[in-house]
């Protein structure tokens, strides 16, 4: 029989890939390649479901022979292995973001006579309309916090951004860009200590307990699907951070993050300009283990914030310090730095990545921001956090639209800065 290769995504199965598949089976056996979770997510969201769950689904479908796994966007690799007679795909990719992978199909089949049938697009299906509704409907505790497990192992570097409130976690949600064939956009939300407390016109000290914290969460959490990641500030004592995993951990955030400090909370980017203690290792090792006892669940996670090069105790306290706690059990290690250069983060990570025992790395380069993502990707990191850029442009915003009022004695000068009243009617869905 000819051979005759399909490859999909297979996350939200509906009519049309059925369409290609009764294609594909009449013209031989098929082979069906479903791109990994790294392949999806290399150019755009992480899928709903897993490769394993995928492969189940595709597995049990009429007329499929085989299924493989496709490691990339780019089909080359499985052709040249497989070389199929035929490769079955819609119409749809003549155009926008995979219009390079089709010729690189055309150009490859052409090595040893394979023919691309191209079925017409069926028509009044469209995968972008069903996400989007999947999304309305919403996520699951449980179905968050293994999200941001499963974009540890799918992405090279996990994009994430801050926000205070229901209308900044939509911004996290819905913003995205096409860029390269690839669409861009955030994959998680940082409930900052900083953000929320400035929200609520608080000082960033632990003034705003954590009871008013959970309020800014769930607000969060109503307005977004995505994985959600906790600034955590100390943890309070290891009694009280015992609770605190528990909580979180029900409630469906994926993460929290704790500094190694103790006494009055003051924010890191202070540094030595003010009194600031940092807990000694043991202290912390046990606050760890306490918080990772506690949990339920293998997907929630404890990040390690190490506060040493904020407190100029220097890149070898940093390194002791993120040794012990990985031994501790913390599923990551935050390095915090105010330098600019981001010389001390460069050393850090080029000493890190000589450990034997390793996790993700997590920075937050809110004062060297000129650094790039694949930057600090090739420096080792994990995971960027966008941690208060929200809310420090929202304020500037704001009150120039106040000043324009004051200077004009109306609104009409300040209308040009501001969304028409119709779009914030539609901005947030009414669940009809």
């Amino acid at each position: 029989m000819k051979k005759v290769y399909v490859g999909m995504s297979a996350d939200l199965i509906h009519p049309g890939h059925l369409n290609i598949v009764s294609k594909a089976r009449e013209l031989g056996e098929v082979t069906v390649g479903i791109l990994t979770d790294k392949a999806i997510a290399s150019y755009k969201r992480l899928p709903f479901l897993t490769y394993e769950q995928r492969k189940i689904i595709i597995e049990n479908i009429k007329g499929i022979k085989h299924v493989v796994p496709q490691e990339t966007l780019d089909y080359v690799p499985n052709l040249r292995k497989l070389k199929p007679d035929y490769v079955v795909h819609g119409t749809d990719w003549r155009t926008g973001l995979q219009q390079k992978t089709r010729q690189r199909v055309i150009d490859v089949l052409k090595e040893w006579g394979g023919e691309l049938i191209e079925p017409e697009y069926t028509e009044g299906i469209s995968s972008t309309k069903l996400i989007s509704a999947a999304k309305e409907i919403g996520t699951t505790p449980q179905i968050r916090m293994r999200t941001f497990k499963r974009l540890l192992e799918s992405k090279p570097i996990i994009r994430i951004l801050e926000a205070h409130n229901g209308l900044t976690a939509l911004i996290a949600e819905h913003t995205k860009i096409q860029k390269e064939q690839k669409t861009k956009e955030f994959d998680g939300v940082w409930i900052s200590s900083l953000t929320d407390s400035t929200a609520k016109g608080k000082p960033d000290i632990e003034l705003v307990d954590f009871t008013s914290r959970l309020s800014t969460i769930q607000d969060i959490l109503e307005a977004t699907t995505k994985p959600i990641i906790l600034d955590g500030d100390t943890g309070g004592k290891p009694e009280h951070f015992l609770f605190m995993v528990k909580t979180l951990e029900r409630l469906g955030v994926s993460a929290v993050i704790i500094e190694d400090k103790i006494g009055l909370k003051k924010n890191s980017l202070l540094g030595t300009d003010v009194p600031q203690t940092q807990d000694n290792v043991e202290n912390f090792c046990d606050k760890i283990r306490i918080g990772k006892q506690s949990q339920i669940t293998k997907d929630f996670v404890i990040i390690a914030r190490i506060e040493s090069l904020i407190l100029k105790k220097g890149i070898d306290d940093a390194l002791i310090r993120a040794n012990a706690y990985i031994k501790a059990g913390a599923d990551a290690i935050m390095i915090h730095s105010k330098e600019k250069d981001c010389k001390e983060i460069i050393e850090f990570c080029k000493r890190y990545n000589e450990f034997e025992n390793k996790v993700p790395l997590v920075a937050v380069p809110s004062t060297y921001s000129h650094i790039t993502e694949t930057e600090l990707n090739e420096l080792g990191i994990n995971i960027v956090i966008y941690a208060n850029h929200l809310i420090r442009s929202a304020y500037p915003a704001m009150k120039k639209t106040a000043e324009k009022i004051l200077e004009y004695e109306r609104a009409h000068e300040a209308e040009e800065n501001c969304m028409s009243i119709k779009d914030i009617l539609e901005l947030i869905p009414s669940g009809k």
